[in-house]
């Protein structure tokens, strides 16, 4: 009797293992189906910023499904080089094709980024007439404008008038974001902000017969 017993517990157990070894293989099958539809595309290691120059530290690999792949997806950082992003990106984001653009074609950002309405106008700056180069792109600056004129007897005297209050920064030289640890700091001698016409006249003008200078606004404002 107890033979009978032992040799049924060990055809149940028998059967309990098959049953589990059964289960792993098709699971472990299943895994391997799964892996063999991944396929590694890029994605955002942090935010990026729009305009910014997409840079290899920026991104990171990951594996999705071919099915869950986003069109335009980039699959590897030698596609990019030398790009800029069009849009802000998130971190954890595909990066894609169509919100990229190559770096020789730079011109057409200014465009983009000015208003309706408005115009791009750029205008030479020393180091001090920059806040010592501390303007950065989308800061928004007064311009202040400096002629000597003569008051009579030979005698010349400095006059100062602001002329253009709270104007938009879109670029510093050839920069037009702010600058990060990724993107060094330059010096730069020239600025160009966002005018209307009129208003635009009125800065060349400035800035042909005397001397223009900017000041900082807060962005605690």
């Amino acid at each position: 009797m107890r033979s009978k017993l032992i040799l049924f517990l060990a055809i149940i157990m028998g059967l309990i293992t098959t049953f589990l070894f059964y289960n792993y293989t098709k699971n472990l099958n299943k895994e391997k189906l799964a892996n063999n539809h991944l396929e590694t595309i890029l994605v955002a290691k942090q935010n990026i910023q729009e305009n910014q120059k997409l840079l290899k530290s920026m991104v990171t690999t990951k594996k999705i499904h071919q099915k869950s792949i986003p069109p335009q997806a980039i699959k590897d950082f030698s596609e990019i080089k030398d790009e800029i992003v069009t849009a802000d990106i998130i971190k954890g984001e595909p990066i894609l094709k169509h919100r990229l653009q190559k770096q020789s074609e730079e011109t057409l950002f200014v465009s983009r980024k000015v208003k309706k309405g408005y115009r791009a106008v750029s205008v030479g700056v020393n180091i001090v007439q920059s806040v010592t180069n501390l303007i950065e792109p989308e800061d928004f600056v007064d311009v202040l404008f400096s002629e000597e004129i003569e008051i009579g007897n030979n005698q010349k005297t400095v006059k100062t008038e602001l002329i253009l209050t709270k104007v938009r920064v879109l670029s510093v030289g050839r920069r037009m974001i702010t600058s990060k640890k990724e993107n060094p700091y330059v010096e730069y001698s020239s600025i160009t902000l966002e005018l209307l016409q009129s208003d635009t006249v009125k800065l060349v003008n400035a800035s042909e017969r005397g001397n223009i200078h900017l000041v900082l606004h807060s962005k605690l404002q």
